[in-house]
Formats: C-alpha cells, structure tokens, sequence
C-alpha cells in the first residue's frame, strides 16, 4: 500500500441491517490503514432488535446512527438513506475516499459513482457480498478475515501457524498461481523481475476483493514465498532503511 494513502480523508459509512456488530475493532483498524475517518455513520432502523447489538458499541467507536424507519414492508429505506447520505457527502468536497461496510449488492451502482467522481472506494463485506459489488470497489476486504481471534498459548499458536499454512496452500490452486504468474508477468522488466509493490497494486486492479489473508498470509510475500513457483530477490534501496523487493517466476 502507498504511504500517501494514510493522509486519506475517509468516509465510513456502516449498513446495520447485514453487517455484524462483532468485528467493528478489526473493521475500523483496517480502516486506520487506508486513511484517517472523518466520517463515521451507520444506517438502519434503531426501532428494531434486529441492531440491538451495535448500541453498545456506538459509543465506544464514536459512531454516528442514523435513523431510518422501514415504512413499507420489504422495501429497504435504509439503503436509500445511506446512498443520499454518500451523495451529500461527496458534494462536500470534505473527503477523498469512502468505505462502504455492506454484504448488499444494492452499494454497486453507488461505488461505481464514487469513483466516477474520483473518489478512492474501499468495500467491507462478508464473503457472501455478491460479486458485482465486490468488483466496484478499488478494494475489497472480507470481514471473516478482521475477526478477532482468542489468545493462545506458544504451543497452541505455533500449531495453527502449521495448520493454517497447510490449509491456505490448498486453497491457492492453479488459478491464483496462474493469476499471480500473468500479473508478474504483465509488469516484469527484461529479466522478468516485478517489483512487489506494484504487483500487489496489480492484483488489486484486477481482482479486487485479493488479499494475502484470504489465504493465511498476512502479507503478499508471504503468499509468494509458500509456492515453488516464484523468486524472490529482496535489494538494497539506496537509502539508510527500507529495502526493495522483487519477484519473478521460477
């Protein structure tokens, strides 16, 4: 990720009817990553026990709610409302960028305007989330990967570690080796050497909701290194820190 990216002025706007309550420390950390929150709303109609959960944590995370009552049955006000609130919002010219925190593929066409307004666009959702919108946000990340997991002990950690390693290599098939391979490809240099930021920069472009952690690697070299597949030469930047890394297929 760009280190420009953290003066972002963001956006973040929750739907409370389809989103869990449980995740808001990991969700808003994530956030933290990508720019600062100088919004923070969330949508739904607080009549309901179907949002009791998120009262408690309101407050906590200083979240504004917004009220929206469901005047007609299986109609989805609080969607509109989230929608016009977004509109107002960007006319302001008060942020570069949104999150929009929603499974509901109703944000698509909403996303889809943000970045035609220039407008950086960054998605949460659970993996349900339905492709379209997904595929309209510049990024898009999965809530089962923000969970907040208990402590272990040594043992216990060093025991997922392996598991979870065994486990996200099965899930990387051909087709994400493959995706990897064309994208390092796309951008490698004579010798087929691919600078690592701008392939994970790539990937982004391509597919959206990729992220290393999908498959149990919290970083994108990680990903990388667990394959056979790819080299890696990690050289000196010239400067005191900070070093560059660089992939190729094998």
């Amino acid at each position: 990720m760009d280190n420009t990216t953290k003066d972002l002025r963001l956006a973040v706007l929750i739907d409370a009817d389809n989103i869990p309550y449980h995740n808001i420390k990991g969700m808003l950390e994530e956030v933290a990553k990508y720019g600062n929150p100088t919004f923070k709303r969330i949508y739904g109609d607080w009549t309901k026990p179907t949002v009791v959960g998120w009262k408690g944590v309101l407050l906590d995370y200083a979240i504004t709610p917004i009220q929206q009552y469901s005047y007609t049955s299986g109609k989805n006000a609080t969607d509109s409302a989230m929608i016009i609130d977004a509109m107002d919002i960007l006319y302001t010219g008060r942020v570069d960028g949104f999150c929009l925190v929603s499974s509901d593929s109703d944000f698509t066409r909403l996303a889809t305007r943000l970045r035609e307004a220039g407008m950086i666009v960054y998605g949460m959702g659970e993996q349900k989330t339905p492709s379209a919108f997904r595929a309209a946000c510049d990024k898009f990340i999965y809530l089962e990967i923000l969970a907040v997991k208990e402590k272990k002990t040594d043992t216990d950690k060093t025991r997922t570690t392996k598991e979870k390693r065994t486990n996200s290599i099965s899930k990387a098939d051909k087709q994400l080796v493959s995706m990897l391979s064309s994208s390092i490809n796309d951008i490698a240099d004579e010798d087929g050497w691919a600078y690592l930021g701008e392939l994970g920069n790539l990937l982004l472009k391509k597919q959206p909701d990729f992220d290393s952690r999908n498959y149990g690697f919290n970083k994108l070299l990680q990903l990388l290194k667990s394959f056979p597949n790819f080299e890696i030469d990690i050289r000196e930047s010239g400067k005191k820190t900070g070093k560059l890394v660089y992939v190729r297929t094998a």
